[in-house]
């Protein structure tokens, strides 16, 4: 019998619109909009549903806001996993739907994550770029010959890295991959995510995690930060303040998943980056999306397909 991942996006999937049909529909959605907007003191989910871009685009905003319609969406679809992951931001998610962490406490704690990252280097100083088609090994050397802090922090796929640090030796890493023949494109972001410069952000966020009620998880969560399963609360606390500073390794943990046993991959949230990320680890890996209410059903037949096989 086949297991079934449940996935969820990270930043840079956030739209206007997201999750309203889900709201709409009523039921399980509309609480959980309404208690981001409640835990929040604002209304996050007019936010999500009207924008304008620019306020959505908001560190600060668009975690709590992805997480809140990646939520909505699964209490909708009302299905559960056998396994859980998502990427960066997206790993909160995961939490909440295997039950670690309330979706009120975490609403909470991303809007804090996203204010703590913004604030922690300043803007102009850091850096992002993907780079695709270059080995690992010519990233990580060009990194290393930078002359400052660039650092890969997002190991995507075969072939699709991102790095990040300060904005100079990030632009010297840039033209070495270059120069090796891949290709860099740089990164319109507010800061160096997943860098060592975002230490600062870790130190602040870890208080706050400590403080948060943590249970064992219901699923394993397969984390960023080590691309490996946890099932005690406080390794997933653990895994979440090292997060914030260390690189996202996605193609290792959606490798790790597929040995364990899983065949199928439902993203839940909006966007289909997972899963394009997915079909470039593994071809062979089935994959469903739910962005609205119009989704569930083919992903519900193809969970009962998965689990059957």
């Amino acid at each position: 019998m086949g297991q079934v991942a449940f996935v969820f996006p990270g930043q840079g999937a956030q739209k206007v619109g997201m999750g309203r049909e889900a709201f709409d529909a009523g039921g399980e959605a509309r609480a959980v909009f309404d208690a981001a907007d409640a835990a929040l003191g604002e209304s996050l989910s007019r936010l999500c549903f009207e924008g304008p871009d620019a306020d959505l685009a908001l560190t600060a905003n668009t975690q709590p806001a992805i997480l809140t319609a990646s939520i909505a969406l699964l209490r909708a679809f009302g299905e559960t996993a056998d396994v859980v992951a998502g990427h960066s931001l997206g790993e909160y998610s995961a939490h909440v739907a295997a039950g670690t962490v309330r979706f009120e406490d975490a609403v909470k704690l991303v809007r804090a994550r996203g204010r703590f990252m913004q604030e922690a280097v300043a803007v102009g100083v850091g850096a992002m770029a993907a780079v695709m088609g270059a080995d690992r090994a010519v990233v990580e050397e060009a990194c290393k010959n930078a002359g400052g802090v660039a650092e890969p922090v997002n190991y995507n796929s075969p072939g699709q890295i991102v790095i990040a640090g300060e904005a100079d030796a990030v632009a010297r890493a840039s033209e070495a991959i270059r120069a090796a023949g891949g290709k860099v494109v740089p990164l319109s972001v507010s800061a160096p995510f997943h860098s060592s410069l975002m230490r600062p952000a870790e130190e602040r966020l870890a208080p706050l995690l400590r403080e948060t009620k943590f249970q064992d998880p219901r699923a394993p969560v397969y984390v960023n930060v080590d691309a490996a399963p946890v099932r005690m609360a406080a390794d997933a606390r653990d895994a979440l303040v090292r997060q914030v500073s260390r690189p996202v390794r996605w193609d290792d943990s959606v490798a790790r998943m597929i040995a364990d046993g899983v065949t199928l991959f439902v993203e839940i949230g909006p966007g289909r980056v997972l899963s394009g990320l997915i079909a470039r680890i593994d071809k062979s890996a089935r994959r469903v999306n739910v962005q609205a209410p119009a989704d569930f059903e083919a992903a519900r037949a193809a969970i009962r397909e998965a689990r059957a096989s």
